[in-house]
């Protein structure tokens, strides 16, 4: 089986992001440690290293970004279900190349691996919300 290399990268900064969120370091340190204690050998590197700093530096943003489509207070999250849609509202926004669908997925999927039961639901239902704004171009066209 082939492996997707930014697949395993998102899982990876899922990860980061989960212990960033309880031990908040700079990102590179971070990256640097992760990468030290992981097996990061099916892992695309420059991508993992790309989403924590981008995360890490503009988590309030994002923040800010997915907030109006929450049904609940961010407090609420689940440290994972905080990293996913930090995670996927980072790519909604500053991935443009990777497609809308993608980003929802692998969002989706991470956090099916690492969530509780059933936080994949709500992950895909907000940040399907939010693609209604940061690619409704992208998203009228593939109708």
């Amino acid at each position: 089986m082939k492996v997707n290399k930014r697949h395993e990268a998102r899982c990876a900064a899922v990860q980061a992001l989960y212990q960033w969120q309880h031990n908040p370091e700079p990102a590179n340190e971070l990256i640097k440690q992760f990468m030290t204690d992981h097996d990061m050998q099916n892992v695309s590197v420059d991508y993992f290293a790309e989403l924590v700093r981008g995360v890490t530096q503009h988590h309030v943003e994002l923040d800010e970004l997915y907030k109006p489509y929450l049904d609940r207070l961010p407090s609420q999250l689940t440290p994972i279900e905080l990293a996913a849609l930090r995670l996927g509202t980072y790519e909604l926004r500053d991935r443009l190349d990777v497609p809308y669908k993608v980003v929802i997925n692998e969002a989706t999927e991470v956090s099916k691996k690492f969530g509780p039961v059933d936080a994949h639901k709500y992950i895909n239902a907000v940040l399907d919300k939010l693609a209604g704004k940061l690619r409704l171009a992208e998203k009228q066209f593939k109708k």
